[in-house]
């Protein structure tokens, strides 16, 4: 009975690590890349995770790519008047010693023209192109909802 227990611990032990998954290049740390499952004919999606700057001097996200889409831009929410509009931006800085969160309702990679559908459970590669750090190739996880702490902060 306690080496079933001690196995059931370690399995959820280790299956909970394997849902976070981090990334890293030069002093920059991306946690949990990750983006919404679709249904099969949506033409779009997005990617999200958190890039943490441990550097002394800011850097900045220039450019995304994934063979999963057709094209990839970087896009940020904003308040027009009364309106909350999608625009792509050229880049998105990462200051020293801080973090930016893409998250659903702010700054996201969004995916157009995907090549496969965004299922639930699988992964797909992403190329985030930092200005100082260089180019890094994350993984991110397709996840039927999106983690509690996904969105945005204002």
């Amino acid at each position: 009975m306690r080496l079933k227990l001690a196995a059931l611990a370690m399995l959820t032990l280790f299956g909970n690590s394997a849902q976070a998954h981090e990334f890293t290049v030069g002093d920059l740390h991306i946690e949990h890349p990750w983006s919404r499952a679709l249904p099969p004919n949506a033409p779009n999606g997005g990617a999200y995770f958190i890039v943490h700057n441990q550097a002394q001097s800011a850097d900045r996200l220039l450019a995304v790519s994934t063979l999963r889409a057709a094209k990839a831009e970087l896009h940020t929410h904003l308040m027009l008047g009364d309106v909350m509009k999608m625009q792509k931006v050229d880049s998105v800085s990462i200051p020293a010693g801080g973090e930016v969160r893409f998250a659903p309702g702010g700054n996201h990679v969004m995916l157009f023209g995907l090549t496969q559908p965004l299922v639930a459970g699988e992964r797909f590669a992403l190329t985030l192109e930092f200005e100082k750090a260089g180019k890094v190739d994350v993984e991110v996880a397709i996840e039927a909802e999106a983690p509690a702490d996904a969105h945005a902060h204002h």
